[in-house]
Order: structure tokens, then sequence, then C-alpha cells
């Protein structure tokens, strides 16, 4: 199998978990989203850019864009329908800076 390419992301989730109240934690299952996963959701729905858009911002295929959206999708209606919870980590990353915020060399 080919090796992922590095997807890149500008917002950091860090610990971020979300999960229902209205069930007891020994009887909460969870579903793991990856960092790519949040990243291009939030591209994608909150900031309403195209595949096209995301894609070159994650500097990644558009294709890639569209099976990393599916993925992360099914994984929050699972969450949802199923009263799971959902907790952002792993995927291979790495996190772009913001350019307002960094140091001049």
């Amino acid at each position: 199998m080919r090796p992922k390419k590095t997807r890149w992301v500008k917002c950091e989730p860090g610990e971020r978990c979300f999960r229902p109240q209205c069930k007891p934690l020994n009887k909460l299952e969870g579903v793991y989203m990856t960092i790519d996963e949040f990243e291009a959701i939030r591209l994608s729905y909150l900031e309403g850019l195209t595949q096209e858009q995301v894609a070159k911002k994650m500097k990644i295929h558009r294709s890639t864009v569209s099976r990393i959206l599916e993925s992360g999708n099914k994984k929050v209606a699972d969450a949802l329908v199923n009263i799971k919870s959902i907790k952002i980590e792993g995927g291979c990353c790495k996190i772009v800076g913001d350019k307002k915020h960094e140091r001049k060399k």
C-alpha cells in the first residue's frame, strides 16, 4: 500500500472530544475522527469552500478530499444517530501556522 501524503491543516483541534450528556460515561461508545477529517469538514461546511479549494489548502488531490469527507461524515452520522462520543486525534497531518502570528525573520 502506498504511504499517505501529508495533509496540511490550519485548525489544530487540541484535546477535543464531544459527548452526549444523555448517556452515562460507562455506557458511552465513541468514534475517532482524524485531524484531516475534522479539517476537511471545517473547510467544506463551515468555511463553505469547494472540494477543489479544500484540496489546494490541504495540498492534496480533490478525490482525496472527497474520500476524507465521506469518511468524516459517516463518523459524525454514526455518533449522532447511535449516541456516541467523537474524539478527534491522529492522521498524517502537518499543522500550518497563521501567517499573521508568525514572527518576521
